[in-house]
């Protein structure tokens, strides 16, 4: 499920917990305003190794409230920074080496502003929404790691 805006001056843009391939230029596109000065654009990609150990991929599985906790992170994003938009979306299923995992994007009025607000986003949703990753190494054992 995909959130748009509830109302045109609603920061929460495009919030969405997907099994779809996810894409930065839907994403920058959903936080265009013309009063910001400053759009921070995370891409979290599925990296070949963790911990030293080569990973083969990744499975992401999401609770059903996943994109309501998401809203609720956003929404704090958004009342602790001079927000004028935020985006962010992240995928669920089987993702090989490369693919995107999440994208989050901020915009505000200054560069120091988003950039801090995205952080902040990023962080908050890794510990706070409940997506669940799993590893798959490359000699074939499996590892569950918290919120993703």
């Amino acid at each position: 499920m995909t959130h748009l805006p509830d109302a045109p001056d609603d920061p929460m843009r495009l919030l969405a917990v997907r099994d779809t391939p996810l894409s930065p230029d839907e994403v920058y596109a959903a936080v265009g305003d013309d009063a910001a000065g400053g759009t921070a654009l995370f891409v979290g990609t599925v990296r070949d190794h963790d911990g030293g150990r080569p990973v083969a991929s990744l499975a992401y599985n999401a609770h059903p409230g996943a994109e309501a906790e998401l809203r609720r992170v956003a929404e704090k994003v958004a009342a602790d920074f001079p927000v004028r938009a935020v985006a962010a979306v992240h995928r669920t299923g089987h993702l090989a080496v490369g693919d995107i995992a999440v994208i989050a994007a901020v915009s505000c009025p200054h560069r120091a502003e988003a950039f801090a607000a995205c952080a902040r986003l990023v962080e908050d949703l890794k510990h706070e929404v409940p997506i669940w990753k799993r590893q798959i190494f490359v000699d074939g054992d499996e590892e569950w790691v918290g919120a993703c």
